[in-house]
This record gives structure tokens, C-alpha cells and sequence, in this order.
């Protein structure tokens, strides 16, 4: 009787051991970590797709939305409206002009 509890004390103790450290809950806490960065991920995806259908509500519904595409996207104009554009330098267009203006040593 004496072994017969041993072993089966023996046998409690490697089960307890198995299930907490080599599988079991490490298992569960490692899925449950992954858990909280895909719904981390999938709460910034929602925000980006509320965006987008706001976006494309926009376009359906109101033609200021189209108009604003239109003209930072094509470059389009009104008609009887001018359009300007200011071209900066190129580098090295500054950088010669620069050695143009600096003095001589």
C-alpha cells in the first residue's frame, strides 16, 4: 500500500510538472500574449478601415470631397482660375549659386 501511494504521488508530481512548465501553461500564456497584440492590431485596422469608408462615403455623397482629389491629386483648375506653380531649386543649382556668392580665398 505504502508504494502503491509513492507511485502515485511520484506519478501527481510529474503530471503537475508537465502541465506548468514543459507545454501546457507556458502554451496558454504565450497564446494568450499573442492574443492581445492581434486584437492591439486588429483595433488599428478597424480605425484605418472606419477612415476609409468615411473616405469613400465622402466621394459618393459630396462633390467638394472629388473636387479636392481633383485638384492635389491631377492638378486640375476651375475654369477662369490660374494655376502657379513654384518650382524650388534643384541642389545643385543652389549649391553653384551659393559658390557664386561666397568670397574668394
Amino acid at each position: 500500500m505504502r508504494w502503491l501511494l509513492l507511485l502515485l504521488l511520484v506519478l501527481l508530481v510529474t503530471l503537475q510538472y508537465q502541465l506548468w512548465f514543459r507545454g501546457g501553461m507556458n502554451d496558454v500564456w504565450e497564446l494568450e500574449k499573442s492574443l492581445e497584440v492581434q486584437r492591439a492590431e486588429n483595433a488599428q485596422l478597424r480605425k484605418r478601415n472606419e477612415a476609409l469608408a468615411a473616405e469613400v462615403e465622402d466621394l459618393k455623397t459630396g462633390r467638394d470631397a472629388i473636387e479636392e482629389r481633383a485638384r492635389s491629386e491631377l492638378g486640375m483648375v476651375k475654369a477662369g482660375e490660374k494655376l502657379i506653380q513654384v518650382a524650388e531649386p534643384s541642389r545643385a543649382a543652389a549649391a553653384a549659386a551659393a559658390r557664386k556668392e561666397a568670397p574668394e580665398q
